[in-house]
């Protein structure tokens, strides 16, 4: 955690890193939506933070007045030579409009039901691999042990990366979106090593073409030109870091809510047909993901005084529990019926990789309760919490009740 002054009043000096926030967001965010539902900061050069359902969904679906070049909030601020628009750094998530379109009708194909759903068997052979190493433990990290290894795994594999790879995937997102808080000359620094292994992957797959995603994205073209190797390490660095720690953080999260709510644990054991409708719920009450804009020029905005470059920071976590969009928002209900959440986000950056997130959710839950259908909470304050925009549990030591 980063060493600077602890926030007074969130409305007017908010910080998604400060220790308050990272371990329990949702009063924060209640308290705001009922006093300031736009609560603003000097903190990382200006920004701005919109805690309702309706302000959330209004700006993230305007991309005439805000853009997505650059969505990690940080202490600098991209320039257009830096990260220039409409493209950005990692496409399309960075994509503004009319590029965005084009760089997202590239990878749709990839994430399609059918693809995904081929992905299962193996991601339950890893499941059982990675629950086979606990043996008969009695407490075990479902966070760092098990929760974390699953979607880089099946990301590695989509992308043709080498299996050893693991931990320096697990490595590259930390530096993506827990380190945002750090001076911009050492983000800048810590990113020359993931640039140079992107580089790395591009020229092994140049040299030795397969059948994977990578490969994919070499010999793509758009508009009749193949991607620029820049363009397409973008988009690899996307799929990698946007895969990795936000679906982690899921599986963490939801097992964390089973280890202390046995009524829904028991559910799902004795009902499996029941945890399709659980998944939207976890998604909902604990979606992961905050997302940053960056304001296009000066103006009035939602009755704020906006300034061109000010950062906005959507979230997505605190829509999901507005009561105005919700009914009985601030209540985990296993078998929610109607369940319009914003999880995976709004407008034309909606999450490209829903139906992977999903599908690697309900095989993680599965196999972990087919494993151990009865845990706790072993220490509930030795529970960590990831700062940045991706929130989950990280250190989750369980107790398995035998």
């Amino acid at each position: 955690m980063s060493e600077k002054l602890p926030v007074s009043d969130f409305a007017t000096d908010f910080d998604h890193i400060d220790a308050t926030w990272v371990k329990d967001p949702y009063p924060i965010w209640e308290d705001l939506r009922g006093r300031c539902p736009v609560a603003h900061t000097d903190r990382y050069g200006g920004a701005w933070f919109p805690a309702t359902h309706e302000g959330v969904s209004t700006i993230a679906k305007d991309t005439v007045h805000f853009s997505s070049r650059s969505v990690i909030i940080g202490n600098g601020r991209p320039t257009e030579e830096d990260l220039p628009a409409p493209i950005g750094l990692a496409p399309p998530i960075t994509s503004d409009p009319p590029f965005h379109a084009l760089a997202r009708r590239l990878i749709l194909p990839a994430f399609a039901p059918g693809p995904i759903k081929a992905l299962e068997p193996q991601m339950r052979a890893m499941c059982n691999q990675l629950l086979d190493r606990f043996a008969d433990a009695d407490v075990v990290n479902a966070g760092m042990a098990y929760a974390n290894y699953i979607p880089p795994s099946v990301i590695r594999q989509m992308l043709g990366f080498p299996e050893s790879d693991t931990e320096r995937f697990l490595e590259i997102a930390h530096i993506v979106l827990e380190n945002a808080d750090k001076p911009e000359e050492e983000r800048i620094e810590e990113f020359v090593p993931v640039n140079e292994y992107f580089i790395a992957q591009i020229e092994d797959h140049l040299a030795n073409p397969r059948d994977d995603l990578t490969s994919f994205l070499l010999n793509v073209e758009l508009e009749g030109e193949k991607l620029p190797h820049e363009l397409v390490a973008g988009v690899m660095i996307l799929i990698l870091v946007a895969g990795i720690d936000t679906t982690w953080s899921a599986i963490g999260a939801s097992l964390w809510h089973l280890a202390q709510h046995p009524e829904d644990l028991a559910r799902l054991v004795s009902e499996p047909d029941l945890m399709p409708v659980a998944i939207e719920e976890f998604l909902r009450f604990y979606a992961p993901v905050t997302m940053g804009r960056l304001v296009k020029e000066d103006m009035d905005y939602l009755g704020c005084s906006m300034k061109q470059d000010d950062w906005i920071l959507l979230g997505f976590p605190a829509a999901n529990r507005d009561p105005a969009a919700f009914k009985d928002a601030d209540q985990f209900i296993i078998d929610r019926a109607e369940n319009r959440h914003v999880a995976f986000g709004l407008g034309i950056h909606r999450c490209a990789g829903s139906n992977l997130a999903r599908l690697e959710m309900r095989v993680a839950i599965e196999e972990f309760i087919k494993r151990y259908p009865t845990f706790e909470l072993a220490e509930p304050e030795a529970v960590t919490w990831s700062q940045g925009q991706v929130r989950g549990p990280r250190h989750l030591p369980i107790r398995i009740l035998r």
